[in-house]
């Protein structure tokens, strides 16, 4: 892994809840440049399932980059405490996602996870609203 500390910013969307769903991702390097933007249609699902699937979107490419420091940032303020654990995974769909979360966190020399608002997130959020458009 490469030693640079890279900020992720991800975001799902829904258009419903369940609905047509997307996920964004963007990596941005320590002196504030973007260094990769994915995005996903997601078909059917609901809105914390697109937000799982946008982290992990975004923790796969972040691997894929060989980026070994993480600073994670999220606008879903139930997904930041359910991987901090001070909220707990009751659903069972979100169970199955947090360990995909988890065994990817786990490749990582060491990450922090942000709540931010949903106006700092604003790229993540056109990323996963165009995929949806692109589906439609």
């Amino acid at each position: 892994m490469l030693n640079p500390v890279v900020n992720l910013y991800t975001d799902g969307a829904c258009r419903g809840n369940p609905g047509q769903g997307g996920a964004g991702a963007v990596l941005v390097d320590e002196r504030g440049e973007i260094v990769a933007t994915v995005r996903r249609s997601l078909g059917l699902c609901t809105n914390n399932i697109a937000e799982y699937r946008a982290l992990i979107l975004g923790l796969e490419e972040a691997l894929k980059k060989r980026y070994g420091r993480l600073n994670i940032f999220l606008d879903s303020e139930l997904l930041v405490n359910q991987i901090k654990g001070s909220y707990k995974v009751k659903n069972e769909n979100l169970k199955i996602l947090m360990l995909e979360v988890r065994k990817l966190l786990s490749y990582f020399d060491s990450y922090k996870v942000e709540h931010i608002d949903r106006n700092q997130n604003h790229m993540a959020d056109k990323l996963a609203n165009e995929a949806i458009d692109e589906a439609m």
